[in-house]
């Protein structure tokens, strides 16, 4: 395969500001001398963690309200890093608050993009095992419902109508990947 030389950012432009990102305008020049305008959301710069809880051979879910797609969706908690963490002490963090679990072990086993083109948004995607009760007081607007589901009952899952976000699918694949279940 080619390696082509990387476009050039002529320009950046802060066009927007939210409580969550910026929306940042490039000119951008193509090697081919092409230059084009793009938008893209600027997120965090310490990103965000995705965890699967595993307890005693099922997996630990939760159900929320997903303010994106207008309905409840079924999930692995979640939550943006803050400043100071790094994606252990996150990860160990939403444990506690979004499911009431401690994990006495955490593996980090990949960093996913949401959407590359147009979002510079990073994703950590968390095992946590040897979960252990314990509660922390969280962020979120109603408690979340705690759902535990079988992890020989994986397939079940993904063709469950609420459990339809990208990065939970991916997590669910490098999980099972990870502890040789495909």
């Amino acid at each position: 395969m080619e390696t082509k030389k990387s476009p050039v950012i002529l320009t950046k432009k802060k066009l927007a500001n939210t409580r969550i990102f910026t929306v940042e305008g490039l000119d951008i020049l193509y090697g081919n001398d092409t230059q084009v305008q793009f938008e893209r959301l600027v997120s965090s710069v310490h990103g965000a963690v995705l965890i699967v809880p595993v307890l005693d051979d099922a997996l630990v879910l939760i159900r929320e309200y997903a303010a994106g797609v207008e309905r409840y969706e079924l999930g692995f908690p979640k939550g943006k890093i803050d400043p100071g963490e790094d994606w252990r002490q996150a990860a160990v963090r939403e444990s506690q608050e979004e499911i009431g679990f401690f994990p006495e072990q955490v593996s980090l086993l990949d960093s996913l993009s949401l959407a590359a083109g147009y979002m510079t948004h990073q994703t950590h995607v968390v095992l946590a095992e040897g979960l252990r009760p314990q509660q922390a007081e969280g962020d979120e607007p109603e408690p979340l419902e705690v759902v535990h589901w079988p992890l020989t009952d994986w397939k079940a899952l993904l063709e469950h109508p609420e459990f339809s976000e990208g990065r939970a699918y991916a997590a669910l694949m490098l999980v099972l990947r990870h502890l040789n279940r495909i």
